[in-house]
């Protein structure tokens, strides 16, 4: 079976097939780098991270483009309060989101443009929409001409009549129609700026992800990707100025990840509910929350609960203590029984079943129903009397594999008998000394390994999870 993917311009599941055999050219929309991101912010990463993983588990060379929108009227604002130039602001911010992306699993983009660096592009891009009657001047901005495009409104299925002025598109006395939008905005007083043909000014920001996906992966791509609210204004109008400009198809495949509730509320600052990476995961396991983002099919909306991260910690730590188990196991194992082709089957199974859900519009959801699948079978082999060197290593082979693809690699270290109670025997005498930080710090390094410890009035008694 091929990987099917929703493609959110047809509206259906459609059969994946790249552009040039084996190989993909991706791009992902990026945050706007004015503050630490927000849970909301970090499901596209976690989700097209996976995707990326997947399609690179299936053999593809994936080209993976993610920008940074490092000028814009928030960033500005943000500059003027804290006293700031907007390249500190977004140096800071960028900085904090690599940490915080880091930190939950996902890998850098092979590529992280910037609006700033692609000012020169911008600038001639929007010249030959200009040239082509797309766009027009007034005043020092330019404006998108929308009702010239015919295919606008095909990406959020409705007409130009139907379609709503949207999220960061101004109302202008000077523009043609209500619908059309920001190219080029001319400077204010005070504001980072650039010479352009125009006047001084910077870019709109629909403008900036169909020059940086051109600039990276050329005039047509395979998948464009991101939240779900990007979907009209921005990826419409990103569609309309890159065919426009190239006559030819923008991006094959429309992906977009949905929502994130706050218990069963939606996520806003007006609520209070309003929760940053940056702080959460210093409350939350990085690695809990990525699990957590995934245990939802990425379509579908997501409900944060303090109940429901629990769940997905528990659930985590249910894989992690069947992978030390088989691991401890192996390392004290003896070869006996001539039963290995009827547990490698069992794991080959887990596995089939596991890369079916993830072809099928990569449903992580049912991808860790198989993971757990492969638990119960593992943990059910961990009961024979006789276990093979050869099937624990099958085992722990295919949860590596199985796991990565999920962003959730497992440590190969594996803590030895001796190696435990000299740790715990630090961990006695950090606390006779009252360096209780250091305690606390033994205790997580063996907690991470799967090494449970019980202080108990007869001394400290350690088990693996």
């Amino acid at each position: 079976m091929s990987i099917q993917i929703y493609n959110t311009l047809t509206r259906k599941k459609e059969p994946f097939v790249p552009l040039e055999e084996g190989k993909v050219k991706m791009y992902v929309c990026g945050p706007t780098v004015y503050n630490y991101i927000h849970i909301g912010n970090a499901r596209p990463v976690i989700v097209f991270d996976t995707v990326r993983r997947y399609l690179q588990y299936r053999g593809y060379d994936v080209n993976f483009v993610s920008n940074f929108t490092d000028v814009d009227d928030k960033i500005i604002n943000t500059a003027n309060e804290l006293g700031e130039e907007v390249r500190e602001v977004t140096d800071r911010f960028i900085n904090a989101y690599f940490e915080d992306i880091g930190a939950l699993g996902c890998n850098k983009a092979d590529a992280h443009p910037r609006v700033t660096e692609h000012i020169d592009d911008i600038i001639a891009f929007v010249e030959v929409l200009i040239e082509k009657g797309f766009a027009y001047e007034a005043q020092g901005d330019v404006y998108y001409r929308t009702r010239k495009f015919d295919g606008y409104g095909k990406l959020s299925h409705q007409s130009v009549d139907e379609l709503k002025v949207g999220a960061r598109i101004e109302e202008s006395g000077i523009k043609e129609n209500s619908l059309d939008f920001a190219l080029w905005k001319s400077a204010k007083d005070g504001e980072v700026a650039w010479e352009s043909p125009w006047g001084k000014g910077r870019p709109g920001w629909h403008i900036e992800c169909s020059v940086m996906a051109r600039e990276h992966l050329g005039d047509t791509i395979d998948i464009h990707a991101g939240g779900q609210d990007l979907t009209f204004p921005h990826h419409e109008n990103e569609i309309a100025q890159s065919e426009a400009m190239t006559g030819k198809q923008f991006a094959r495949y429309w992906m977009h990840n949905g929502y994130i509730n706050i218990d069963n509320e939606k996520m806003s600052k007006s609520l209070g509910n309003f929760i940053l990476v940056h702080d959460i995961r210093k409350q939350v396991d990085p690695k809990v929350l990525r699990f957590f983002m995934l245990s939802v099919h990425y379509r579908h909306p997501v409900n944060f609960s303090q109940d429901l991260v629990e769940s997905a910690a528990n659930g985590l730590d249910r894989i992690q203590t069947a992978y030390n188990n088989l691991k401890h196991r192996l390392s004290t194992s003896a070869d006996l029984g001539d039963q290995q082709d009827i547990w490698t089957n069992k794991v080959d199974e887990a596995v089939r079943q596991f890369e079916s859900a993830m072809d099928d519009d990569f449903n992580t959801a049912n991808a860790i129903a198989a993971v757990f699948e492969l638990v119960k079978t593992a943990n059910v082999y961990l009961l024979e009397k006789n276990t093979q060197t050869a099937v624990l290593d099958y085992f722990i082979t295919a949860f590596d594999r199985l796991m990565e693809v999920l962003g959730l690699p497992f440590s190969g270290e594996e803590l030895l008998d001796d190696e435990i109670e000299g740790l715990i025997e630090e961990r006695l005498t950090a606390r006779r000394e009252r360096n209780f930080s250091r305690a606390d710090e033994i205790r997580d390094l063996l907690k991470e390994k799967g090494i449970i410890l019980e202080d108990t009035a007869q001394g400290t008694r350690w088990k693996r999870g």
